[in-house]
């Protein structure tokens, strides 16, 4: 009996954190989305990645203390991402599609720590200006290019996230993340559109940032790598660059409401 009950108390808190990182990604998300759309009609200065946004966070009422609930939420997801990766609650397998999808999950694990220890350098001493998530993307290609092959691992980060985004796309436009949800249809009627549009563009600013590790990786430049700063840089620069980037930023800020309908309704499996 106590052990059936530290199991299910185990298995609460494992539900908790889970929740909890998916509510933290979502207001990450959201706040990059609409900081992208209002820098887009010269509302909200320079385009900011999540580092950026978090900063935001600080300046806020209570800053500290909503940045330090975020942090806590995104340990939880890194978490909870690896517990999917490892013990595979999702059922993905064993094969080549289920282990490349573990591996992206347990990528996603690293970067969202990293995010979380950022959160928490900056409660403590604000960072200013961070140079956002780029500065990040250009640290990791400069770090891999002094391994062995490392021109090859950087060109290796490139594909993967490539390979991330177009797996995100196709799960947005076929609506696979259905089978882990449990949501009533009338919130599915309008919830659903928000989550494949927001999981799309999600996918098409992975592959704009893949793109320029390959890119990266060709040159042996790491400063050619970028992260999310950056794809707002090249779209704000393209033919009506300015509508592509609120398209973009629109998208993202969708990813983050499905992010938090995620927190909500998403089954969380602990049966491991």
């Amino acid at each position: 009996m106590a052990n059936r009950m530290r199991n299910t108390d185990h298995r609460d808190a494992i539900t908790l954190f889970a929740r909890m990182g998916y509510a933290s990604r979502g207001i990450v998300y959201v706040l990059i989305g609409g900081l992208a759309a209002l820098a887009a009609f010269g509302q909200g200065g320079q385009t900011e990645g999540s580092r950026g946004a978090l900063e935001r966070v600080l300046t806020a009422p209570f800053g500290k203390s909503m940045l330090g609930l975020i942090a806590v939420g995104l340990v939880g997801y890194a978490m909870w991402r690896t517990i999917q990766a490892v013990k595979d609650t999702d059922h993905h397998g064993n094969g080549g599609k289920g282990l490349t999808i573990r591996a992206g999950l347990l990528a996603s694990a690293i970067t969202h720590i990293l995010l979380a220890f950022f959160a928490a350098t900056l409660i403590f001493q604000f960072a200013g200006s961070s140079g956002g998530s780029g500065g990040g993307s250009k640290g990791v290609a400069s770090w891999l290019m002094q391994q062995p092959f490392g021109r090859w691992l950087v060109g290796g980060v490139g594909l993967t996230l490539i390979s991330v985004g177009i797996a995100h796309a196709i799960k947005g436009y076929k609506s696979k993340f259905d089978k882990h949800f449990s949501m009533p249809i009338q919130t599915q009627r309008w919830a659903y559109p928000i989550c494949r549009f927001g999981l799309v563009i999600r996918g098409l600013v992975f592959a704009i940032v893949g793109s320029f590790f390959i890119i990266a990786a060709y040159q042996i430049n790491p400063n050619e790598a970028g992260g999310m700063r950056e794809v707002f840089s090249t779209l704000r620069s393209q033919p009506f660059g300015q509508w592509l980037l609120a398209f973009v930023a629109l998208g993202l800020f969708a990813f983050g409401l499905y992010s938090l309908l995620a927190a909500v309704y998403r089954r969380i499996n602990t049966e491991m």
